[in-house]
């Protein structure tokens, strides 16, 4: 891949996640002034994980790692915009949400239902869902790490 296709597949993924990042920001009645940072964190989001897995990281640490840089600059823009974090970095993160793995584990349980149990659909049902399960703790953990190092109340002794 060259270096402008590899630029231009980073902008192509980068603009469309800002696009449903301000879907839902517009369903959970986030202010119209935030709608833009809104968009941005998802591009931000989304756009940092495409770089990490373009370098090698596994989805599930380049989730975690690009929801906590969405975390980092929620908290940043929170002190600009005086209002709190979630409501820029929550909206952000939905987009790198796991559908498809979470599709696959539900297609393959349905599959073991109506067709019986075979090892390959056990095997293509734990690796879908796991996987799915293992990217939102990521989701859930990177969006928690900057409250842990911003909010805390007690001094590390």
């Amino acid at each position: 891949m060259s270096i402008s296709e590899f630029i231009l597949a980073l902008a192509n993924d980068m603009f469309f996640a800002s696009i449903p990042a301000v879907g839902f920001a517009l369903v959970f009645n986030v202010p119209t002034h935030a709608l833009k940072y809104c968009a941005l964190g998802g591009a931000i989001g989304h756009g940092s994980r495409f770089l990490f897995m373009q370098y090698g990281v596994p989805i599930e640490w380049a989730t975690f790692f690009a929801a906590t840089i969405v975390g980092m600059v929620g908290v940043h823009w929170s002190h600009k915009v005086l209002a709190h974090p979630k409501v820029f970095t929550v909206a952000a993160l939905i987009p790198m949400v796991p559908g498809v793995y979470t599709y696959r584990a539900m297609i393959a349980m349905v599959e073991i239902n109506h067709l019986g149990f075979t090892p390959d659909l056990f095997s293509a049902l734990m690796e879908n869902f796991l996987k799915a399960m293992f990217i939102i703790a990521g989701l859930a953990l990177g969006l928690a790490v900057p409250g842990l190092f911003f909010y805390r109340r007690k001094p590390i002794v």
